[in-house]
C-alpha cells in the first residue's frame, strides 16, 4: 500500500496519500515501526491485516518521482503491479470523497503516471481521495 505525495511537505493537499498511510499504520498498531529503507528511498512499515502481510510505503521523493521508489520496493518484496494499491489525491473529486479505481490511465496525476512508467503497467488499484479544486 503506497501513499503518494511530496515527502516532507506534510499537511498539503497533494500529500494526503501519505497522511492516509500514517492513519492506517496507527490502526494496524505499526505506527512506531516506520523505518527508512535506502534500497527503495522510502519509509516502510510492515503490518498484518486479516491474514494478509502488508508493506506500507511512503516514498521519500517528490510526487513525479514516486514511481522509482514503488518499482524498487516491488522488486525487493517480489510484488507485481496487481499487488500494489496506490493512495493519492484527486483534484476532480470533492473534498473528502473517495473512490476506488482498478487500473486505467493516470488521469493527469503525476505520481500515478510515475508509477505506471516505472512499473511498465497500469494495473495498480488506486484509492482516490478527493481534495477538490482551489
Amino acid at each position: 500500500v503506497v501513499g503518494l505525495g511530496n515527502y516532507g511537505l506534510w499537511g498539503t493537499r497533494h500529500s494526503v496519500g501519505m497522511e492516509v498511510l500514517d492513519r492506517l499504520a496507527q490502526k494496524l498498531a505499526v505506527a512506531e515501526g516506520w523505518r527508512m529503507d535506502k534500497r527503495c528511498c522510502a519509509d516502510v512499515a510492515l503490518a498484518t491485516a486479516h491474514g494478509l502481510e502488508l508493506v506500507l510505503l511512503k516514498p521519500r521523493r517528490f510526487m513525479n518521482l514516486n514511481g522509482l521508489s514503488v518499482a524498487s520496493a516491488a522488486e525487493i518484496y517480489n510484488l507485481g503491479p496487481e499487488d500494489i494499491y496506490l493512495v493519492h489525491d484527486d483534484l476532480d473529486k470533492a473534498l473528502g470523497k473517495v473512490a476506488i479505481k482498478l487500473g486505467g490511465s493516470a488521469r493527469g496525476h503525476n505520481g500515478v503516471q510515475s508509477c505506471i512508467s516505472a512499473l511498465h503497467s497500469n494495473e495498480m488499484t488506486r484509492l482516490r481521495i478527493g481534495i477538490g479544486r482551489p
